[in-house]
Parts: structure tokens; C-alpha cells; sequence
């Protein structure tokens, strides 16, 4: 490289990056310096949103493709990569669900939310490798969820992707350090953030649907998507209920069945009926809904703890070791 030559600015990819966390993440690269690729369905919703982060002063690329899709995937990243340069941040976080009881739902929906939230990640990793491992260097940043650990009622076919996702980054990692890959690989897990999901995802309860108490703004989960980007945790646990919820699950799962079977069925609706006939996402984009954050803004936090799983770590063998000196001292007053 020549001496005194300005770096060149990196390029994130963010998949899902029209509405909700995908939004608030493509501003905080942008804001950060990044040249932003977005990919998304919705003409609109990528319209606004590359208007939105050029306003900000960064290079934008918007492209329409659906990650189901693998080879729209593959297109678009050999786009970017002409037009914005290599790939240096791809972050998988599309999403797709259907509120409502197992037995409620169908098989085509049950694919559906498959293909978005688990294979559409499958898809984009896939894709990022290929133009990252010729350089030997990139970071690929998964958005999980707490409900990627610890499933909850009315939500099956999107718990069941999130965790296969979570298995199926692991295994990869290992793949990666067996071949002493320079690529990285991190997954933030995140609590409930205020996103418009819960206005344009199928529901078949007929209630309204919310997210599970405390609320988070979307910024929070962005900053811990930038963070996963830069530092490259194994793991990025965000917010108090998603420890809660993970820790829980470890050591007490039987007992958290039955309290979410109790607390989150209704924890998850609110007292007003679903509008008949309201259009969703699962199959084709809502136009007008793009927006980073949802109805529940006065409820939701700015602010929320974020720890790396090795720091949970070593908290726990820290806390466990100061247990066992406590539990020696006290036998040997004991024995004297």
C-alpha cells in the first residue's frame, strides 16, 4: 500500500435492512463510515432508507432480492462488489414470522418463515464466503435472539429457525478455525426491540400482537450489531431478559416451560382485536410500513447491557470460585 493514500472506506452488506433492526444497523454503519449495501424486498422500504443514510453522507447501493432466493443473493453480492468495493461486513438480518399456536398454522407458512429466517441466512453466509475467503478476511454478524436459546409459546416456526441458525453458525465456526480461516464469525443475541414486525407479520390469534416485556429501541440492538462487527464476540448477549432467558434455560428448563407457558401466551397480545384483512409479509412485502421503529416507543429503552458469552464466562467461574473459598472458609471455621 502507498504511503500518505487514504484508507479506503469498508463496505457492510445488511440483509433486512429496510425495516426495523436492519435499518437501525444500516444507519449505525453508515454513521460509522461504512459504504452501506441494503437488501430487501420492498422497492419503497429501500428507497427510504438509502435516501435516509445518503442524507447522512454515505455511499449507498440498494438492491431488491429476497433471501430465499440464493442465486438473487449471489447477484447482488457480485454487484456490491463492483460497485461499492470487496465486502468487508455482510450481516444476515431478515426475518420473517407467524404469530399464532402450532396447530394453527400451515405447512406453506411454516416453510415460509424456514426459508427467510433460517436458509436466508444459510444463503447470505454462503454468498459472503465466497468473496470473502479469496481475501482470507471479512466478518459475517448473524442477528439471533434470546428466542435462539430459550423458545416461547405462539412463535415455534420462527424459534425453530433461530435456533437451527444457532447450530448452524457453530458448526461452521469450527470448520473456519480447522482451517485457520481469517474470516469471523458472530451472532448477537437480542431481547425484545420496538420494530414494526408485530404490525405487519401474519397473525392468527386474533389479538394484537407485542413483544415480550422489557422493550428495547432498535438503536440498542445496532450498537451491538456494530460492536459484533468490530470485536467479533463468539457471542454478543444483549439486555438483562436475554441473560435471564439464557442462563434460565441452562439450568432450569422445565421450570421456564411452565412459567412462559403461563406468562408469555398472553405476555405476547394485548386486549385490542387483529383489523380483518390486514395485509403481511410472510410472501410479499407491505409497502408503507418501512420504518426503523414500531408502536411501542413509549415503552421501549435506550439503554441495555451488553456482555460477550466469554465474559458471561468467566463471571459464572469467577462467582462459582468465590463460592467454593466461601464454602471452604466456612467448613474450616467449622472444623476448628
Amino acid at each position: 500500500m502507498t504511503r500518505g493514500l487514504p484508507m479506503p472506506e469498508p463496505t457492510a452488506v445488511i440483509c433486512g435492512a429496510t425495516a426495523g433492526v436492519g435499518r437501525a444497523s444500516a444507519e449505525a454503519f453508515a454513521r460509522a463510515g461504512y459504504r452501506v449495501a441494503l437488501i430487501a424486498r420492498g422497492e419503497q422500504g429501500l428507497s427510504d432508507t438509502q435516501a435516509q443514510l445518503e442524507a447522512l453522507g454515505a455511499r449507498v447501493l440498494a438492491i431488491a432480492a429476497d433471501v430465499a432466493d440464493a442465486p438473487a443473493l449471489e447477484a447482488a453480492a457480485t454487484r456490491v462488489e463492483a460497485e461499492l468495493g470487496p465486502i468487508d461486513v455482510w450481516v444476515n438480518a431478515a426475518m420473517a414470522t407467524v404469530f399464532g399456536p402450532f396447530s394453527a398454522l400451515t405447512p406453506e407458512e411454516i416453510r415460509r418463515v424456514t426459508e427467510v429466517t433460517y436458509l436466508g441466512s444459510v444463503h447470505g453466509t454462503l454468498t459472503a464466503l465466497r468473496h470473502m475467503r479469496p481475501r482470507n478476511r471479512g466478518t459475517i454478524v448473524q442477528v439471533g435472539s434470546a428466542l435462539s436459546y430459550r423458545a416461547i409459546p405462539l412463535q415455534s416456526a420462527y424459534c425453530g429457525a433461530k435456533f437451527a441458525i444457532r447450530g448452524f453458525i457453530d458448526s461452521l465456526r469450527c470448520e473456519l478455525i480447522h482451517d485457520r480461516s481469517g474470516i469471523r464469525l458472530s451472532m448477537v443475541q437480542l431481547p425484545a426491540h420496538n420494530t414494526p414486525q408485530f404490525d405487519w407479520a401474519r397473525n392468527k390469534v386474533g389479538w394484537r400482537a407485542q413483544p415480550v416485556p422489557p422493550i428495547h429501541t432498535p438503536e440498542v440492538a445496532a450498537r451491538a450489531v456494530l460492536r459484533a462487527a468490530r470485536e467479533a464476540p463468539r457471542e454478543l448477549w444483549v439486555g438483562t431478559a436475554s441473560l435471564k432467558a439464557i442462563i434460565g434455560t441452562l439450568f432450569m428448563p422445565g421450570l421456564l416451560d411452565r412459567m412462559l407457558a403461563r406468562q408469555a401466551w398472553d405476555g405476547q397480545l394485548i386486549p385490542e382485536r387483529e383489523p380483518e384483512g390486514r395485509p403481511d409479509n410472510l410472501f410479499e412485502p407491505v409497502e408503507g410500513l418501512h420504518a426503523t421503529e414500531g408502536r411501542f416507543g413509549d415503552q421501549a429503552k435506550p439503554r441495555a447491557i451488553a456482555l460477550s458469552a466469554a465474559s458471561v464466562g468467566k463471571l459464572a467461574l469467577g462467582a462459582g470460585a468465590l463460592l467454593a473459598l466461601g464454602a471452604g472458609w466456612a467448613l474450616g471455621r467449622r472444623g476448628r
